[in-house]
């Protein structure tokens, strides 16, 4: 199955952070990051009084079904040193299940497609650079980003393909 992972962090040195992170999905069996979108700068949303975040999406294939990835996810995370102390607040590292391909679910632990990535440009813009028409696994992303007003981002590193590497 192809999911997309959203990649975000604003503690330490972010872009290793990133690196780090897709270091981390690659190194788990049967799953392959296909693409990473560009690497934005983005202002944080929710909770203004903290460093502007590096985000990136990431295409990956997997023999994990979703419950199983939304647990490396959480894993990755863990492993990074992630602490949940304030909603919306700073975090070395966030790895969110935003879609994965044909699948629809709304549990107490997944909710998928994530529930507000269409509310965010910092997850929106990203895929753009892996599904160049906007329609990502059927769903047509671009009257989404349309409506959201200021969210500022900054693309700072273009995409890489993994596949033709």
């Amino acid at each position: 199955m192809r999911y997309i992972l959203g990649i975000g962090t604003n503690i330490g040195n972010r872009m290793e952070n990133i690196k780090k992170c897709i270091d981390a999905v690659n190194l788990t069996p049967y799953t392959d990051v296909l693409i990473r979108s560009g690497i934005y700068e983005t202002e944080p949303v929710g909770y203004a009084r903290q460093q502007n975040f590096y985000n990136c999406n990431i295409l990956v294939e997997s023999a994990l079904e979703p419950h199983e990835m939304l647990g490396l996810c959480l894993g990755i995370e863990s492993g990074f040193g992630r602490i949940r102390a304030m909603k919306n607040g700073p975090r070395i590292l966030d790895l969110d299940l935003l879609m994965a391909e044909d699948y629809k679910t709304n549990t107490k632990n997944l909710v998928c497609p994530h529930p507000r990535m269409f509310e965010r440009r910092f997850v929106l813009q990203p895929l753009l650079d892996i599904f160049e028409n906007g329609i990502v696994f059927g769903v047509d992303i671009k009257p989404f980003i349309e409506k959201i007003d200021g969210q500022d981002v900054e693309k700072i590193e273009e995409k890489i393909d993994y596949n033709i590497m």
